[in-house]
């Protein structure tokens, strides 16, 4: 079971990373607006709530996750069977970056960037929360890795 987690988990960021992209293109954290009570409901009422198709890429036990595209708005939308599911994908996500709509206690995660995120708070309700920043200022890995097969 721990193995499965792991590999969904695992998806889950890679997904994170494809989507997020670099940079931010919202000049603000969307506290200004009116945020609807949290939504709920499955991952097809989610998407059919902010008018989007999901491709659904996982559909297991414990996790349902989904590609949804609107114009260009693009974005990964989940949901869990428990909120400790929920709460293990976001925090193995993280290290990844990008933005985070959580459905707390509605145990469902949207993730994308943050223009996108901030809209889908206005539809969705939750709470927001950012992932790491993968900008670390430099392009070199500081010299400290060992490569197999090159010659020295």
């Amino acid at each position: 079971m721990r193995l499965t987690r792991q590999k969904l988990a695992a998806a889950g960021a890679v997904a994170v990373l494809a989507l997020s992209g670099c940079g931010s293109d919202g000049d603000g954290n969307g506290d200004s607006e009116e945020v609807p009570k949290t939504a709920t409901g499955s991952l097809e009422h989610l998407a059919a709530e902010v008018k989007c198709k999901p491709n659904i890429q996982t559909d297991a036990d414990t996790v349902r996750q989904a590609i949804c595209k609107d114009g260009d708005r693009k974005f990964i939308l989940a949901t869990f069977s428990t909120d400790r599911g929920q709460r293990e994908w976001i925090n193995s996500s993280k290290p990844y970056g990008g933005h985070f709509l959580v459905g707390i206690g509605a145990k469902w995660v949207a993730v994308g960037d943050s223009k996108v995120v901030t809209a889908l708070r206005g539809q969705l309700g939750g709470t927001m929360e950012e992932g790491a920043s993968h900008h670390s200022g430099s392009s070199g890995g500081g010299g400290t890795e060992k490569h197999s097969g090159h010659a020295g």
